[in-house]
């Protein structure tokens, strides 16, 4: 490693589907946070580390910032605002369009934190580049970004000259985390999130956003590892529909889980109702998604 070495938290937040996660996996070069065409995808905050020959980068991907309207979406909204005071470097990502009330809320925060804040203005592949100058004027007349920074993340547009900025801001440190370690979640944890992104694929409407994936055994053993999940609904009528498609949700599922742990699996799901599970506080903690 060179003599200065610099390392600390980076902070990825903004409104659901502006391709927060998608960055994440970008940066890393593997997909550890679930992409999906659908909003609130992502609910839990995310860590992905890279490290370099002379820095060390730990992002976290968090939940879009929304309305909320139930006790899940509060939670999530916490877990993303809980950056601002954890994270060195913020990073608010947005899409190539004029700010809304969601930009608006979300910038009142960021006013108040006083740590280097990057805004991305991503999908930029989408729009004629005439369209882009006014939306950078808007956002710099706020003076409160240190740079504005254009990219697609998808089409890995423009991600070095991101990452560099990102670089630029960290402060001097030391290497938190071994080098071929790129995130601090466990295996049971991207096993449940691979399950859950195969029901947005599938599903429609209100099912995806009513389930919820709980792996209660992840085995490692011969010739397969066996992992036991349930899948939870809101509804007894949700558990019948997701029960009539679960063989393809199994299957794909079945075949990344095996691609990201490099070991074959015998996947075994069950669907259970769990009533009203994302107004429960205590289904909520039962579930992961309140932290202790």
């Amino acid at each position: 490693m060179s003599e200065k070495f610099y390392s600390g938290y980076v902070g990825i937040i903004g409104r659901p589907n502006v391709g927060k996660s998608t960055l994440l996996n970008a940066f890393l070069g593997e997909k550890i946070s679930i992409v999906t065409p659908k909003p609130q995808t992502t609910r839990h905050r995310i860590m992905g580390i890279l490290t370099q020959e002379d820095c060390q980068m730990i992002f976290l991907d968090t939940p879009g910032i929304l309305e909320p309207h139930y006790q899940l979406h509060q939670n999530m909204v916490k877990c993303a605002y809980r950056v601002l005071d954890e994270a060195d470097v913020i990073v608010f990502m947005i899409e190539p369009a004029m700010m809304q009330g969601m930009e608006m809320r979300i910038i009142e925060h960021l006013t108040s934190c006083e740590k280097p804040k990057l805004l991305v203005i991503n999908k930029i592949d989408t729009i004629q580049k005439d369209a882009l100058l006014p939306l950078i004027e808007s956002y710099a007349k706020m003076n409160i970004f240190q740079e504005i920074i254009p990219i697609s993340a998808l089409k890995l547009k423009e991600i070095d000259s991101l990452l560099k900025a990102i670089k630029t801001s960290l402060p001097e440190g030391e290497l938190f985390y071994p080098e071929d370690v790129i995130t601090d979640r466990p295996e049971r944890f991207f096993a449940a999130e691979i399950i859950r992104e195969k029901i947005f694929k599938y599903y429609q409407e209100e099912i995806p956003y009513s389930t919820t994936v709980v792996i209660e055994e992840f085995k490692e053993r011969k010739p397969k590892d066996y992992i036991h999940g349930i899948i939870y609904v809101e509804r007894e009528s949700q558990e019948g529909i997701l029960i009539a498609g679960i063989k393809k949700v199994a299957v794909e599922a079945r075949k990344d889980i095996e691609e990201l742990i490099g070991r074959e699996v015998y996947l075994d799901l069950w669907v259970k109702t769990r009533k009203n599970w994302r107004k429960s506080l205590n289904a909520l903690k039962e579930f992961g998604y309140i932290e202790p």
